[in-house]
């Protein structure tokens, strides 16, 4: 049996202080949203992957590892969000059982209302309050972090 390799006390600060930050940025991100946009948070981030592809349209596979989310969640959220007429769904044609799910104009004019606040609430809470070096050093981290957990095949899907 594996004895368990506890944290160090560095280790467990420098890891609750990333849990805690992590969930006091979305939280503050998902009230300025709610408070000055018709968008959730995870509205938010599921009309940034589609507006970020040229096509504006994704398989629910690809946006679902793009936003490491399970499948279920990706299908609970597109439902949500076409009943509201932000996103469809539509068929692939070169796959019958196959479906993509794609902006619809009022998904873009609601991005394009929502973006600028929320650009500016990720600047007030986050960004501004780092030097450019800090800033690309919480890049190199979150990119050695993420290329690791690819290379495990675990996307950190919630």
């Amino acid at each position: 049996m594996a004895r368990t390799r506890w944290l160090t006390e560095r280790e467990e600060r420098a890891w609750r202080a990333l849990q805690l930050m992590q969930m006091r940025l979305e939280a503050a991100l998902a009230r300025q949203l709610a408070s000055d946009s018709e968008l959730s948070y995870p509205d938010y981030v599921v009309l940034v992957a589609l507006t970020d592809d040229p096509s504006g349209r994704l398989r629910p596979s690809r946006l679902a590892d793009l936003l490491g989310w399970e499948r279920s969640r990706v299908s609970h959220q597109v439902t949500r969000m076409a009943s509201r007429g932000l996103v469809r769904r539509e068929r692939c044609p070169s796959d019958g059982r196959g479906s993509y799910v794609a902006v619809t104009a009022k998904g873009r004019r609601a991005i394009a209302a929502a973006a600028p606040g929320h650009v500016a609430a990720v600047r007030h809470h986050f960004v501004d309050r780092l030097t450019p070096e800090e800033l690309d050093t919480v890049r190199a981290v979150a990119e050695k972090v993420l290329a690791g957990l690819e290379r495990d095949g675990a996307r950190g899907r919630a």
